[in-house]
């Protein structure tokens, strides 16, 4: 097939955003090429929102497909968390058959060039934020998130995470230079004269493993640090989150065909119910890249099994907030309250752990005990969520079973300081959503520990008394050591405290946020400048994204000769 986008094209088209993205990554501002309102589309080929529901409904009930070749079956199955079967089917592929015809392609790949790779990842990314409102119907109804949460973290934001990948990926493979002319001089002998060259070169196929809860916000960075680096990427869905990573998989498809190259450098690997694929991927010995988002035990089975691959995990934590002091009492509980509430508290980044002296804080509208910030707290919660619309647009739905079930153990933990209620949708009578609880915890307690030192996902909090600031600080220390934290937050307007936990936190590698009481909050991480995770404690292995995230997923090999 003649390629129908030249190299020449699509370096004209997109390597000014590719420039952008590179200063970006480089001075942390903020930046990105992705809109995050819903009206800025609709112009220059994008779907507008009546387009891309469309789009959508167009999708339910029909068979996806990528003509992969392998293909034995169509599996499927996928339930909206707000109650809607999705009833998309899915090629079922024999591995045996697809890994061999994703290899065939990577010469060519490799041969194309960093920059080659990473004009055609942009291409890729530019018609995917074509169908932003499309895929936001699909991230919805997989994650459960509340639409314009589904828009802006499925759309726009995990846009920007797939190309600040592509960024630091180029920047690692032209660190060193194509060819070099090499002479050392030998005294009153001729020098000794080579031609180096240098290439980089993929290490094999790459298997994204998908999560439920942010298919292409935590899929996306892998996929396309992988691709821009020279290697064919199998992506394996989550079982309930297939639609969105399969659309990406098609528009890659489509791209590398067009440009010239095998489209089976980007393939899909779905599952038939029960199936329960990825170990046996994750084992074989043409994955040699894993990108993994889920839980611990699965991500830790990854690090100890899957020893022929180079594994990228981001598990799970226990994240947790101190609170000492403020000096806006008022903007923190707001600020906590959307913390706790976003999302139903369905992501790695949520807030956990909030650790108050059980003497209280000083705050600026005087002392407060610790009952008495925890109701505060309580009430904050309540005032958010007390519209149901506004509610829903908030919490979203619960993502399955396990959340629904954890959520409703947690009443018996301790003291409940904030009751979970249910909350119906109109719109989906079938969706399950309900409130945050927040439970209260004593840190002197053993019996306490064993609840605030476990990872507990979903809309559960444990407000845990503790003795000083500084009996905080080494409880913080101690659940970031052992479980790990993909954030941290801390409240206090002491100086001594603050170095604390700063300290706390580059000896034990987790990101913290201070004293945050406005539109930012704690669970947010914005690409090209924050790092989400450190890769420096148990939570994560990697982080999002920096030099190391693209770096060993390629090697350099030289060859040299006499000049």
């Amino acid at each position: 097939m003649a390629a129908e986008l030249t190299a020449h094209e699509l370096i004209a088209k997109h390597r000014p955003t590719l420039d952008q993205a590179l200063e970006a990554i480089r001075t942390r501002a903020y930046w990105s090429p992705h809109h995050e309102h819903p009206k800025a589309y609709g112009e220059n080929g994008s779907l507008d929102m009546a387009a891309g529901k469309a789009a959508f409904d167009a999708l339910v009930g029909t068979r996806l497909d990528l003509g992969q070749p392998g293909t034995d079956d169509w599996v499927g199955g996928e339930v909206s968390p707000y109650g809607i079967e999705l009833g998309v089917e899915y090629p079922h592929a024999d591995v045996d058959v697809l890994l061999p015809a994703m290899k065939a392609g990577q010469k060519a790949w490799r041969d194309a060039g960093a920059e080659a790779r990473a004009v055609v990842c942009l291409e890729i990314l530019k018609r995917i934020s074509d169908r932003t409102h499309e895929f936001a119907h699909a991230v919805m109804h997989t994650s459960g998130q509340a639409f314009m949460m589904a828009f802006q973290a499925g759309g726009p934001h995990a846009q920007d995470r797939g190309l600040e990948a592509v960024a630091y990926a180029y920047v690692e493979q032209v660190r060193t230079p194509d060819t070099a002319e090499w002479t050392k001089p030998q005294g009153k002998r001729e020098p000794l004269a080579l031609t180096k060259q240098f290439t980089p070169v993929p290490r094999g196929i790459a298997l994204v493993i998908g999560c439920n809860t942010f298919p292409t916000w935590n899929g996306y960075p892998g996929l396309f640090a992988s691709l821009a680096t020279g290697n064919a990427v199998l992506v394996k869905p989550h079982p309930r989150a297939v639609l969105p990573l399969a659309l990406t998989v098609q528009v890659a498809r489509q791209v590398l065909a067009e440009a010239g190259f095998d489209p089976n450098l980007v393939a899909l690997a779905a599952e038939r119910s029960g199936e329960g694929i990825a170990k046996t991927l994750a084992t074989r010995p043409e994955i040699r890249i894993i990108d993994y988002t889920g839980s611990t035990a699965f991500g830790d089975w990854l690090e100890s099994n899957a020893r022929q691959a180079q594994v990228y995990t981001e598990k799970a934590g226990v994240n947790t907030v101190l609170v000492d002091s403020t000096a806006n009492y008022k903007g923190m509980l707001s600020n906590l309250a959307f913390s706790l509430s976003l999302y139903s508290g369905q992501m790695c980044t949520t807030p956990q752990n909030l650790l108050i002296p059980r003497d209280g804080i000083r705050t600026d509208e005087g002392p407060r005990t610790f009952d008495e910030v925890v109701a505060d707290l309580a009430r904050s919660v309540d005032g958010l969520l007390g519209d149901d619309a506004r509610a829903n647009a908030l919490l979203g739905a619960i993502v399955n079973p396990d959340v629904k079930a954890r959520l409703e153990a947690a009443a018996g933990l301790g003291e409940v300081a904030l009751a979970s209620r249910e909350i119906s949708n109109p719109e989906f009578p079938n969706a399950v959503v309900r409130t945050p609880v927040i439970v209260k915890l004593d840190g002197a307690k053993p019996d306490d520990e064993a609840a605030y030192m476990s990872e507990c996902f979903g809309p559960v909090s444990f407000a845990v008394a503790v003795d000083s600031a500084a009996d905080g600080a080494e409880l913080l220390r101690r659940t970031i050591r052992e479980k790990g934290a993909m954030t941290v937050g801390a409240y206090t307007t002491d100086e001594e405290v603050e170095q604390a936990v700063q300290e706390v936190c580059l000896e034990e590698s987790a990101q913290l946020s201070l004293n945050l009481t406005g539109g930012v909050y704690v669970n947010q991480t914005a690409a090209f400048s924050d790092f989400h995770g450190s890769g420096g404690n148990p939570a994560a292995n990697a982080a999002l994204t920096d030099g190391a995230f693209v770096a060993n997923r390629f090697r350099v090999v030289e060859v040299r000769r006499e000049a």
